[in-house]
């Protein structure tokens, strides 16, 4: 160890003034030591009312290398091998994109479309983790779930947290909707939507480039998703899709010209439009 390597930290209070001197913000930092200890990533409060227990020094270590890789950008979701998403904790590492909070807006509106119907089939087209198909399940345990990926890798651990979760649902891999049999209620998809030469893709090198990347604007994966969908969707079906914080005129405009109906798009809780989706006619 140089001089230049800080001492590992002495109590709870030191090791998340390490963390922050690093440019973690509160809630990373809170999660790792909670990791470290073993703790339920809702004890947040024990760690304000044990600020002066003292670290053993194996969990300070851990905590500090911890932070150290958080500090370069890989996210709190691969360091812990867990996010929250839901209601539901997940398994996820790097060969799945870290899901994101605002992605609970495509499953509160997916849930809205389906919730009529005593037996809803729905397919989530690039499930990675399965952090949408298995929401949707959790919820609305009568629904029939297919979690589609062109990753064998994702389904791997989209089909262990099903396991893991005791939520049962079907799997397939498939590139998007080629080859997928059948008609549903609800197709459901946050497909990579960021253009190819997006220079915010530099602070995203720690997921897989394959979730996040799409062609020279970003809509390459979202033209061919409108384009297969028609084919699976029963008459009155939905297509309900997570786009970028500035694509939502731009999806919207592509379901109206694949003929769909009640093209519309939902706000995040950021106020965003985050989805947009639209209504397979049904029959004159």
């Amino acid at each position: 160890m140089d001089d230049t390597t800080p001492n590992p930290p002495a109590t709870v209070a030191d090791a998340l003034g390490q963390a922050r001197t690093l440019g973690l913000v509160r809630i990373d930092a809170q999660l790792l030591l909670l990791h470290v200890l073993g703790r339920a990533t809702t004890d947040r409060a024990w760690l304000l009312a044990h600020d002066t227990d003292v670290l053993p020094p194996e969990a300070s270590a851990r905590y500090q290398a911890l932070c150290l890789r958080r500090a370069a950008g890989e996210p709190v979701a691969y360091l812990t091998g867990r996010k929250e998403f839901y209601g539901l904790s997940l398994q996820v590492d790097a060969r799945v994109l870290d899901p994101r909070p605002d992605t609970e807006t495509l499953v509160d509106w997916a849930l809205e479309v389906i919730a009529p119907l005593p037996a809803p089939r729905v397919v989530d087209l690039g499930t990675g983790s399965g952090a949408i198909a298995l929401a949707l399940k959790h919820q609305c345990p009568a629904a029939r779930v297919l979690a589609v990926d062109a990753s064998t890798d994702a389904l791997a651990v989209a089909q262990a947290n099903a396991q893991r979760l005791a939520l049962p649902a079907a799997f397939a891999q498939a590139n998007w909707l080629q080859g997928v049999e059948g008609r549903f209620d609800a197709i459901v998809s946050n497909p990579p939507y960021i253009a190819a030469a997006d220079p915010h893709l530099a602070a995203l090198t720690h997921e897989p480039l394959q979730a996040l990347a799409s062609g020279v604007d970003g809509l390459d994966d979202i033209r061919t998703i409108v384009v297969q969908s028609p084919n699976n969707l029963v008459p009155g079906g939905w297509l309900l899709l997570e786009h970028g914080h500035d694509q939502a005129d731009a999806v919207c405009e592509l379901l109206r010209a694949g003929g769909f109906s009640e093209v519309q798009s939902r706000m995040d809780l950021a106020g965003i439009a985050r989805c947009s989706g639209g209504q397979w006619p049904t029959v004159k």
